[in-house]
């Protein structure tokens, strides 16, 4: 791809995210997250987002109330803590950590003697998380505005990368892959919940900027993304589809048939 349709996928993108990371967060007790239940969802949010889907994601009960308020605004397809394997003391990245849901969630598991930096490519999104950080009172967790395909992140220094739904918005996998690779330690994991394709998609589907910023028309086949590790130096890659996500997957384009051509999955690698 080259560098001018990159940055326009890239505008439309960051478009997009400013616009929810603009929205006022809900009270708990709404029924709607940043889909207001007023109006009808956009399927360019990546949202259908409450805390009931968050927990079809994966996450638990108290993982949604732990969080300050507005830090899950139900944009992910998983839930990478849950094969992450996150000690204390270790060090986390977060690649595209939006209002920082999962960093916060990092933070609690590596404890005070960890470290969780999240990068986010889009401003409004850094300060949301940076507000809620505070308000949550969470010192070791450090929000830094960037592209994961140009990490700001010193080589060598991290012991995780977690990421939820955002690799698939990237218009330069490769590059997000190399660059994880770089900043990792040696025996460094990756621990990534993404949507990936299992069968080609249509012309017509990979043009639509609205499924492509949706999370669903940049998703790459996992043959590809098994290629473009592997090409970064990374081993032991397993990318595992999860068919039961195709029930939520469905709602973020009605009557698309998006389902028919990508799914969530886990995403696991390691730097020798």
């Amino acid at each position: 791809m080259n560098d001018t349709s990159s940055d326009r996928i890239r505008s439309a993108v960051r478009a997009t995210y400013g616009r929810i990371a603009q929205t006022p967060p809900p009270a708990r007790s709404d029924a709607g997250g940043c889909c207001s239940p007023s109006t009808t969802p956009d399927p360019s949010s990546c949202c259908s987002s409450s805390d009931s889907v968050s927990l079809q994601f994966g996450y638990s009960a108290d993982d949604l109330a732990v969080v300050p308020d507005g830090a899950d605004l139900g944009l992910g397809c998983g839930n990478p803590g849950a094969i992450a394997a996150l000690t204390p003391g270790e060090t986390v990245l977060d690649l595209g950590s939006g209002a920082g849901f999962d960093a916060f969630l990092a933070a609690r598991a590596v404890g005070a003697t960890g470290q969780v930096i999240g990068v986010d490519m889009t401003p409004d999104m850094v300060s949301r998380a940076r507000v809620n950080a505070a308000e949550g009172g969470y010192t070791n967790v450090d929000f830094r505005l960037g592209e994961i395909e140009r990490l700001p992140v010193a080589d060598a220094s991290v012991d995780v990368i977690i990421s939820n739904c955002v690799i698939n918005l990237s218009p330069d996998k490769a590059d997000v892959f190399t660059e994880a690779f770089r900043v990792l330690k040696s025996g460094g994991r990756l621990a990534i919940s993404d949507v990936v394709a299992f069968a080609e998609l249509p012309e017509a589907v990979r043009a639509d900027q609205t499924l492509y910023s949706g999370c669903m028309a940049g998703a790459s086949m996992i043959s590809e993304l098994i290629d473009m590790l592997d090409a970064s130096g990374f081993g032991d890659i397993a990318i595992i589809p999860k068919d039961d996500s195709k029930t939520f997957i469905e709602d973020w384009a009605p009557g698309r048939n998006i389902t028919d051509y990508v799914v969530s999955a886990t995403i696991a690698a390691i730097k020798p």
